[in-house]
């Protein structure tokens, strides 16, 4: 891929969490769908901020958890994503920088929007039901790419939820076509179901003409080609990209390349507390591998790993050097 100065750079809605134990029932008053990821206007995130229990906030957004799980591998990252000039916004960006990860996005003047936060629900089978306020992501438009950035990057990491906000989608093409330009990487997750099914026909041509990694979970896979069983989407998904990566929970992940297939279990953990972030934290570890030039079996057992250790706590970023807990898989 030629010389670069950053592994990766990830473009996304940046976004605080704030997360609260909940009950099944609990969901059911809210008139929330469990397993859900829904976008909410600032009054309805208020209503459910207010019918949450006891919260822990915390810098989140899909992207930046990838990024800041890359940094913490020992990789290169750098980050693209809009923030408000305030409390919010400071949280946001003193974490990202204090994980190791570039992000010098220009920030959204006080008062004209506020910082994005996710409300996200745990229920007691360490399912999340997430509700979003966009705020700030809003305003991501084209003039927020570097665009020595994304050419002086080995890849280019896109989120599907930037297909939501129209001058987000722009931002989205314009570092793909820098990206292809440099002879670059662009990877993709597909971030949601819904989103999917919101962008199906856009995305399915993104996929096919623009992406070179794709990376989706078994609902996201059937959504984008309306089947009913994973496998058929695998079918369809087959020779799309140079790469594709469909996650299967607990049944692990495959890798589709060409006309191989490589499959990597799950890894086991004690107790599951909390899935948020373990689809971002595998691209981490699959994209880190990639990046440093590991077969895509490997790639998809670092993915796996990184992807334990989030779910093993609540919060979608490291609580250890991923660095660490990978040298045994990387050296031997």
């Amino acid at each position: 891929m030629g010389d670069a100065l950053i592994d990766v750079t990830g473009i996304g809605n940046a976004i605080v969490d704030v997360l609260a134990k909940a009950t099944d029932d609990g969901l059911a008053n809210l008139g929330l769908h469990k397993g859900t990821m829904a976008l909410v206007d600032r009054e309805r995130a208020d209503a459910l901020y207010a019918g949450m229990g006891q919260g822990v906030e915390m810098s989140g957004g899909s992207v930046a958890n990838s990024m800041a799980g890359i940094a913490s591998l020992g990789g290169r990252a750098a980050y693209i994503g809009k923030v408000a000039a305030d409390q919010l916004g400071e949280v946001f960006s003193h974490d990202i920088r204090a994980v190791g990860v570039r992000f010098e996005t220009a920030k959204v003047p006080g008062g004209d929007t506020s910082t994005a936060r996710c409300l996200i629900m745990v229920t007691p089978d360490a399912q999340r039901t997430m509700n979003t306020f966009l705020g700030a992501c809003l305003q991501l438009g084209p003039d927020d790419i570097d665009e020595r950035l994304i050419a002086d990057s080995k890849v280019v990491y896109l989120e599907g939820y930037l297909w939501d906000p129209p001058a987000a989608k722009e931002a989205f093409l314009k570092a793909a076509r820098i990206a292809r330009r440099a002879g670059r990487k662009v990877a993709l997750s597909l971030s949601d179901p819904f989103c999917v099914e919101r962008h199906r026909s856009e995305l399915r041509e993104l996929v096919h003409d623009h992406v070179d990694i794709l990376f989706a979970n078994e609902h996201e896979a059937c959504a984008l080609y309306e089947a009913e069983r994973v496998e058929q989407a695998v079918e369809q998904l087959r020779g799309r990209c140079e790469l594709a990566v469909v996650t299967l929970s607990e049944r692990g992940s495959l890798v589709l390349a060409g006309d191989q297939t490589y499959t990597a279990p799950a890894t086991r953990v004690e107790r599951v507390v909390d899935t948020t972030g373990a689809g971002d934290l595998y691209a981490a570890g699959f994209l880190h591998g990639y990046c440093t030039g590991r077969p895509p079996e490997l790639c998809a057992r670092l993915g796996s790993l990184c992807a334990a250790e989030i779910i093993s706590h609540f919060g979608a970023r490291p609580e250890m050097s991923l660095r660490q807990l990978a040298s045994q898989l990387l050296d031997s």
